[in-house]
Formats: structure tokens, C-alpha cells, sequence
């Protein structure tokens, strides 16, 4: 075991067998590194306000089963599933839920804050709403800023897989959006034909 600490240059594998010897370290160097992964997969399958506290929950599940993991430059694929099976085990524990308009949220916000936060919530309802695929790839690569083969190269899905569902994921969002924005422009002109 050497005492050289983990720098960001390091390889996955590398960070991955250093945390496996006790290097808390080189963990640190991988929650840096796979936290919006977490983030997005979590996103996309949890309800927002919870996204947080389940993403330090999936470090916290994963360190201890780190030593299982048999080939170190698989940790991001690893993880995902880690995340995708809290993020299943969420739906199955009972929850106190508490009731909050949504107004309550955006009452200290300004009206135009009010007016991006809505539409972003909106936004990602539509997301949300897509095929499992396309869901997970779309909010890493808008949400989390990912780009397609950082996706890849993070979740285990081939480079060819992650461009697909980025093209359909995109095409039936933009899909949905359409329908959205034509509903609320139809309303408004019905708003109009009964003010006139």
C-alpha cells in the first residue's frame, strides 16, 4: 500500500483499486469524477427534491461493496446499476409525504424566476416521460452537461448506442414539446376568441 495520494490524472482503475486498499482519497477523486452520473440517473427515474440525498446514499452503498467489484475499469457501469436499483428501492419503502404547493416553492422567487422554474419543471416532466433509454442519456447529456462519449465511456453503453438514444430521445422531446407549446398556444387563442 503506498501513501501517495490520489491526484485527478489517475485512471478509474487506478482511483478503483487505491479506494479498494483504504485510500479514502481516491474516492473522494471518484465521487468527483462520477457525481453527476449519479445525479442524472437519479433525475431521471426520482422525484427532483430527493436527487441529493439519494446520490450520497449511492456512494455510501457503494463503498463498502467496492472490494466486489472484479474489474476496476467497469466502476462507472458498476455504479450506474448501483443507482438505477436505489433509485427502484426508493418506490418500494414507504415515504411520509408531505404536501407542498408548488407555489410554496417558487414564493420567495421573483416572477420571471417563477415563470423559468415552471418551464424547466415542465421541461423535465417531458423527459421524464420518454422511453427508460431515452430518458437516462437525455439528462446526462442536458442536464449534466455530458457529452455523448463521456456517457459512454461512464455507463458501459457503447458509443453507437448512447448517439441513438441521444437522436430519439431528442426527436420525440422535441415531439412533446411541440404538443405542449401548440396546446398552450390553442388555449390562448381561444382565451382571445371569448375576450373579443
Amino acid at each position: 500500500m503506498t501513501d501517495t495520494p490520489a491526484t485527478p490524472d489517475d485512471s478509474d482503475a487506478t482511483l478503483v483499486k487505491a479506494s479498494q486498499q483504504g485510500h479514502r482519497d481516491a474516492f473522494g477523486q471518484l465521487y468527483q469524477r462520477y457525481a453527476r452520473l449519479v445525479h442524472g440517473i437519479l433525475l431521471a427515474r426520482v422525484p427532483a427534491i430527493e436527487v441529493e440525498d439519494l446520490v450520497h446514499e449511492v456512494f455510501l452503498r457503494a463503498l463498502p461493496r467496492l472490494h466486489s467489484l472484479r474489474e476496476a475499469a467497469r466502476f462507472g457501469a458498476w455504479l450506474a446499476a448501483i443507482t438505477r436499483n436505489m433509485a427502484k428501492d426508493y418506490y418500494r419503502q414507504p415515504r411520509v409525504q408531505i404536501e407542498c404547493s408548488d407555489d410554496s416553492a417558487d414564493a420567495g422567487a421573483a416572477p420571471g424566476e417563477q415563470t423559468e422554474t415552471r418551464e424547466a419543471q415542465e421541461i423535465l416532466d417531458s423527459v421524464r416521460s420518454l422511453p427508460e433509454a431515452y430518458r437516462e442519456t437525455l439528462i446526462l447529456r442536458l442536464v449534466e452537461g455530458m457529452s455523448g462519449p463521456e456517457i459512454a465511456a461512464k455507463t458501459g453503453l457503447s458509443h453507437g448506442s448512447v448517439r441513438v438514444n441521444l437522436n430519439r430521445g431528442m426527436q420525440q422531446l422535441r415531439e412533446k414539446l411541440g404538443q405542449r407549446s401548440g396546446s398552450a398556444s390553442s388555449s390562448k387563442k381561444q382565451e382571445h376568441r371569448k375576450m373579443g
